[in-house]
């Protein structure tokens, strides 16, 4: 803060190619609620047992900390869960960019026999047979509609409150010098001037374009995703994908589409090689996993919510067959 003639003014915000990121602003309270239930249903998943938060798991930086998730049956998941924290602030979602929007994101775990095995006709059906999720849809909504797109909508709502500002580099943007140390300061530099900044930028540090993975030198893998060209078709495509937010990536290993990365040490040198074409020293690594760290924001802070019961009418799951 600057005092000028006894009243305290806001430092004025650093002019840099990252920018901080703004608290949430929830508009409809009752919708982000009943979102944040169906986030936490298990019951929404052909076992009864997976919910959203299985795979973005809030108390995990919003994702699971493994490779590839566990699905239904323990189906290993064919791609590293990326964060829903700050996922509203993405160009996409998923890393191939398959779904436009957090909304229309929602509704593909659910029917996918490799994730929570439901559908979206079995999801709406068990909603149904829960009356007090019928009086929330019906209070949200207006309407005695329920559709998967109302489901999908207020889960989209919950999502989208989901940002962590307050980082210790937003206040350094902000003005605060004393928010980052030296150290942290040089590995933002170096980030920066080695040319980190030309995809992981803006608000959200990434995730506003598709970049091929192996630009310099080409990145081995075992896994089987090919990026933009399975939703395109375009071979030219291959292998691009969404740029992940770099917002709490402390929190949020292994990294990578195939989580092959189990630190962010052996992240930042694996991509200063094969994206940049650079080797950095143990001290240079050093330094920009510093920076990286004071990425990380507040974290959600929820209180969770207890699920309506389910009525006699209730499918009941059966996990085991």
């Amino acid at each position: 803060m600057l005092l000028v003639g006894g009243v305290a003014l806001a430092a004025k915000p650093i002019n840099e190619p990252l920018q901080p990121i703004p608290a949430a602003k929830v508009t409809h309270p009752a919708k982000v609620e009943l979102g944040k239930k169906l986030f936490f249903d298990p019951r929404l998943s052909r076992s009864g047992f997976i919910s959203c938060n299985s795979c973005h798991n809030l108390g995990m930086g919003g994702s699971d900390n493994l490779k590839t998730s566990i699905g239904d049956k323990w189906q290993k998941g064919p791609i590293n869960s990326p964060t829903v924290l700050n996922s509203s602030l993405n160009l996409a979602q998923f890393w191939d960019g398959r779904a436009k929007d957090l909304r229309e994101q929602a509704g593909g775990p659910i029917a996918n026999p490799k994730e929570m095995a439901f559908s979206h006709d079995l999801t709406v059906d068990l909603l149904r047979s829960i009356p007090q999720y019928v009086a929330e849809f019906k209070q949200v909504f207006g309407n005695d509609q329920l559709t998967i797109n109302e489901v999908t909508s207020a889960i989209a709502a919950f999502e989208e409150t989901l940002v962590t500002p307050n980082a210790p580099f937003d206040k350094w943007l902000k003005g605060d010098k004393k928010a980052i140390n030296a150290q942290e300061l040089r590995g933002y530099q170096l980030f920066k001037n080695s040319g980190c900044v030309a995809c992981h930028n803006g608000v959200n540090v990434g995730g506003t374009s598709f970049q091929k993975m192996g630009l310099v030198e080409p990145y081995k893998t075992d896994n089987p995703a090919e990026g933009r060209a399975a939703v395109t078709g375009n071979d030219a495509e291959r292998f691009n994908f969404k740029v992940p937010t770099l917002r709490n990536v402390a929190l949020t290993y292994p990294y990578f589409h195939d989580g092959a990365a189990d630190t962010l040490s052996q992240a930042v040198d694996t991509m200063g090689r094969i994206q940049l074409g650079k080797t950095f020293t143990p001290a240079e690594n050093e330094d920009i996993v510093a920076f990286l760290k004071t990425l990380t924001g507040d974290q959600p802070r929820l209180v969770m919510p207890v699920l309506p019961p389910s009525s006699d009418k209730t499918k009941r799951p059966h996990p085991f067959e």
